[in-house]
């Protein structure tokens, strides 16, 4: 392909690539013949006519600004019809988003305007995820048409759209992802007038030449345009990144501010600070950090430190000589920091890369793909082809200008050969799975360009799944053996998985039409592993077929990731939904929808004969104990299971085979000490504690109780027989409990019982409560061990007197009295005035501490 803008600034000595020729779309046969001068064309790729190619920069921008008539012809350019614009963020679609990146980074990405150059199944990928993410505009673009080998992975093409360009086609699907994102296409030549009028200032390359990624990337660096280039070749991904000289990163991992208690700091010339040793401290050498709350060595309080990292339970602050003696108390916090980050242009780092590696495993993968990646660009240029499948004469050609590459420039003495035969023997496979991890990390690093909020990949990344390949192939030790009597059954005739088949064989493909899966769960992931399964044929065949299950209906957030729905599809089952769209992506998917929940009360529905048949399971839930549940039932019937994950920029993925792995809950998750409830309950010292614990109380009041009163008044005998089959005798207590108070007759009547109720709660919450944790634990109590009750982790509290003039006390009694109403359907009352001279009408009963009472110092008292 050809995607060449003319204010290069590439050193074309150092490489020289010939003038690629565009090439007139023809029909493609199959053709069994080995000879160098009668190819295998229906493995090769025709030639872009994407970018304007010449040295001339003046005239070939003046040709192209004629060729284009930009804003006149409606041919090159489409408007979506969804363009609503807004300065604000809409909360209800981007809730989950938000939490994730903060107001500011949603806002600077709603500014961004971005250009994906390519449609096939990764450039469709990308813009799809930067599209729900929410940027400003979206240029599609490609100058071909679809072909049938990107059905394998472009799930917006069908049969019916060959012959069409892609960038039109994926366009009418693409902007109905997001109304807030104007999204348009582009069929034409690019130029610079075209980058400076639509202001774009992110441009996303994907499979393009050696020649185009040179060109476009140092263009892009010279005008400060953050670039990315994105590629896949079968099983084998790439992925750049230039943000430019000097690229400000706010926020390197997103996460709060860490918090800890400090227990001592020593009088030192390098002084030490000791945090309990309960928990690590999670510091990083070199990070900054504050004091507050310091006795003694009050001069550390407010003022910066750099540290330097001891210890899980300790670090470093520097001389502490000239300060005070520690005497107590005080927490450490974090200091956020931005962080300046130099990035080389593209040629540059062709010679000099910059790597992530994400496999240790294997090492040297990343150094060898980054030659091979450039040599498949040699590669067609010598031979004005690209590398037939599975061929030993071709793959002997391609490692030779591997070795002829890192020759004139040594970047490794660790080549593989192995690795590298086999990239060039399915590298001109097209598979939907690799599009979809490097099409979700691309758009990312987009999304980090934009807004600075996590650190962006320096520079290349590379990523590999030849483990999917056969184990003797993938693994082959013995580099002198001839694997052609292990070559995969190449197709033989044109269909959609063809680009699939080039890397797996027929046969492979006819087991995958075959399977028969049962996917858990259609929400964002669900959405994504259905997605993939119809371009990868699964149960597309007479017996094969895929189940879906998820008792949910689709609501308006769900619409920013979960991206089978759309807003009139806001109310509809997620699962039947889900289950219309994949059939359209893939007409031949088998697929039935479930709207009932897998769970003990529906083992009629999914039972032995519904497990029996299946070939595997994939979870795409969101809680533990649904997955547990499935975990179970897929080890009764000894099935495979796929579980998979998200918790922000975090994922997780588990492969369950029976008699192989573990299973799901053979491990648990890490002890998160945020959330023990003697801390959340009595002893909170973080702000993360205290919302925790006012979250927790929210549901106990106004969330649980309500849901189970409504649930038993709609089917109470369904109900009880539930509560009493599925809950211990503590549960079913505390149900019968928070069902009487919501019915009974305590219940308020007006907005005047709401105001009772809220004050008592006050008092419950805030010195009743209190006063009798100080009664057992008074501030000079001394443990048994002769220490200091109240210390490292325990602070002392003190009880609240309510006051009707302090705002956030009445702030309290409006908040919950509203809220109470709000659940009984009683009128509300915002006027605080009332409410004030209601609330000193209340009679609330005095306090006396009891003895007796048992308060659990820590979990395991429980």
């Amino acid at each position: 392909m050809s995607t060449t803008l003319q204010d290069s600034t590439s050193n074309q000595d150092e490489i020289t690539l010939a003038t690629t020729v565009a090439v007139s779309k023809q029909d493609y046969t199959v053709v069994n013949d080995n000879s160098d001068n009668q190819r295998h064309e229906a493995f090769d790729f025709p030639k872009s006519k994407r970018f304007q190619s010449s040295t001339n920069l003046i005239e070939d921008m003046k040709h192209t600004n004629r060729e284009m008539n930009y804003n006149e012809n409606n041919n090159s350019q489409q408007t979506s019809t969804s363009l609503t614009k807004t300065s604000e963020i809409d909360e209800g679609l981007y809730s989950r988003q938000l939490y994730v990146m903060g107001k500011e980074a949603m806002h600077q990405l709603a500014s961004a305007h971005v250009i994906i150059s390519g449609m096939r199944g990764l450039g469709v990928e990308i813009a799809k995820n930067i599209i729900l993410g929410g940027a400003k505009s979206v240029i599609v673009h490609d100058c071909d048409n679809v072909d049938f080998r990107d059905l394998s992975s472009q799930y917006y093409f069908t049969e019916s759209n060959i012959g069409q360009n892609r960038a039109e086609i994926a366009n009418k699907h693409l902007c109905e992802l997001n109304s807030y994102v104007n999204v348009t296409f582009s069929s034409t030549i690019i130029d610079e007038t075209f980058l400076q009028k639509n202001k774009i200032n992110v441009f996303i390359l994907t499979d393009g030449n050696l020649d185009d990624q040179i060109k476009i990337g140092d263009y892009c660096h010279q005008h400060r345009i953050k670039f990315i280039n994105a590629n896949t070749k079968g099983l084998f991904g790439q992925i750049f990144c230039d943000f430019g000289l000097n690229f400000e990163v706010f926020d390197a991992n997103g996460e709060n501010p860490l918090t800890q208690i400090v227990t001592e700091i020593t009088h030192d010339e390098v002084g030490v600070v000791f945090m309990s040793t309960v928990t690590r401290h999670g510091f990083e050498d070199g990070s900054y950090v504050t004091f507050h709350g310091v006795k003694g060595m009050t001069e550390v309080n407010g003022r910066e430190f750099k540290i330097s990292v001891t210890s899980p339970f300790t670090f470093i602050i520097g001389d502490t000589r000239s300060f005070g003696s520690y005497e107590g108390g005080g927490t450490v916090i974090e200091v956020k920091k931005s962080e300046i980050v130099h990035f080389k242009s593209f040629s540059e780092s062709l010679k000099n890369p910059e790597m992530l590696v994400c496999d240790f495993s294997k090492i040297s993968m990343p150094i060898n793909l980054h030659l091979a990646f450039q040599a498949l660009s040699y590669f067609e240029k010598q031979y004005n082809t690209l590398p037939k499948p599975w061929d030993d004469v071709d793959a002997d050609k391609f490692y030779e200008i591997v070795e002829k590459l890192n020759c004139e420039q040594v970047l490794t003495n660790e080549l593989n050969k192995h690795w590298i035969k086999l990239f060039a023997k399915i590298c001109t496979g097209d598979l939907c799975p690799m599009q979809a991890i490097i099409g979700g990390i691309a758009a990312q690093e987009a999304m980090k360009a934009v807004t600075g909020k996590f650190m962006p990949i320096r520079q290349f990344f590379y990523f590999d799944a030849i483990e999917c390949l056969p184990e003797n192939i993938f693994q082959l030790s013995n580099e002198i053996t001839i694997e052609s009597n292990i070559i995969p059954k190449l197709p033989t005739k044109h269909s959609r998985y063809y680009s699939q088949e080039i890397v797996f064989g027929e046969d492979f493909q006819e087991k995958l039409g075959k399977s028969k899966y049962f996917v858990v769960g259609s929400g964002a992931i669900g959405c994504e592993m259905l997605k993939n399964f119809a371009m990868m044929g699964i149960g597309c065949l007479k017996n094969g077929h895929v189940d879906i299950a998820d008792m949910d209906s689709i609501e308006k957030s769900n619409l920013n990731r979960q991206f089978l729905f759309r807003s009139w599809d806001i109310g509809k089952m997620k699962s039947t939904v889900a289950a219309e769209v994949v059939k359209t992506m893939n007409t031949n998917m088998n697929v039935h929808a479930y709207v009932d929940g897998v769970l003990p009360e529906t083992e009629h529905i999914y039972d032995d004969h519904f497990f029996e048949h299946l070939d595997g399971v994939v979870n795409a839930l969101d809680n533990v104990k649904a997955r547990q549940y499935i975990d179970r039932r897929c080890i009764y019937y000894q099935k495979p299971l796929i579980d998979s994950g998200t918790l922000g920029t975090k994922a997780s993925v588990q492969v369950i085979v029976p008699f192989l792995t573990e299973s799901y809950s053979s491990s648990n998750d890490p002890f998160d000490s945020s959330v023990a409830m003697c801390t959340l309950r009595n002893f909170p010292n973080l702000i993360e504690h205290t919302i925790e614990w006012a979250r927790d109380n929210f549901a106990g009041l106004f969330t649980i109780p309500p849901q189970q009163a409504e649930e038993f008044l709609r089917k109470p005998n369904e109900f009880a027989e539930r509560t009493t089959k599925n809950h211990s005798e503590y549960d079913k207590t505390e149900i019968i409990k928070n069902i009487k108070c919501i019915l009974g007759e305590e219940r308020p009547k007006n907005f005047i019982d709401c105001i009772k109720w809220s004050r008592n709660l006050f008092e419950q919450q805030f010195h009743n409560t209190i006063a009798q944790l100080l009664y057992n634990f008074p501030y000079d109590h001394i443990t048994s061990k002769g220490d200091r009750f109240w210390s490292v982790n325990k602070r002392c509290p003190h009880v609240l007197k309510f006051d009707v003039n302090n705002e956030l006390h009445l702030d309290f009694i409006v908040a919950a009295s509203n809220l109470l109403a709000h659940m009984y359907y009683i009128p509300q009352i915002r006027d605080r005035k009332l409410i004030a001279k209601e609330v000193v009408k209340v009679h609330v009963p005095e306090f006396k501490p009891k003895t007796g009472v048992i308060i659990h110092e820590n979990d395991e008292q429980l």
